[in-house]
């Protein structure tokens, strides 16, 4: 029999495969078995478009972010230099030194490679 991953979002042992897709039917979460062979290859951190982001790459933030315990936040454009690929549960996966602000951790949905 495959060996079939349990689910990423709930970690219930009951998925199983329809198609092209594994399904939890405790949470009903989808993905597709391209998904489950990059989590298996470790953590992949992807940017706003789509491309694979690694430790040490320069990203550029693509929406004005407010940073708590800031009067001021991070405006659209910075470059951020040298970051590094963190495992959160939060989406925090990205953590980095801002110019200006500090350290900080970031969410992949606000950057794109620069």
């Amino acid at each position: 029999m495959e060996n079939i991953p349990n689910c990423p979002k709930c970690g219930s042992e009951y998925t199983y495969e329809d198609g092209d897709l594994y399904i939890c039917p405790e949470c009903a979460y989808e993905w597709s078995k391209s998904e489950a062979e990059e989590a298996e290859a470790g953590l992949v951190v992807k940017d706003a478009n789509g491309n694979i982001l690694q430790d040490g790459d320069t990203v550029t933030v693509i929406k004005d972010l407010k940073v708590k315990g800031s009067s001021g936040g991070i405006k659209v454009g910075t470059k951020i230099k040298g970051i590094r690929l963190v495992e959160s549960n939060d989406g925090h996966n990205i953590d980095c030194k801002v110019p200006g602000v500090g350290a900080i951790k970031l969410k992949q949905e606000f950057v794109k490679k620069a």
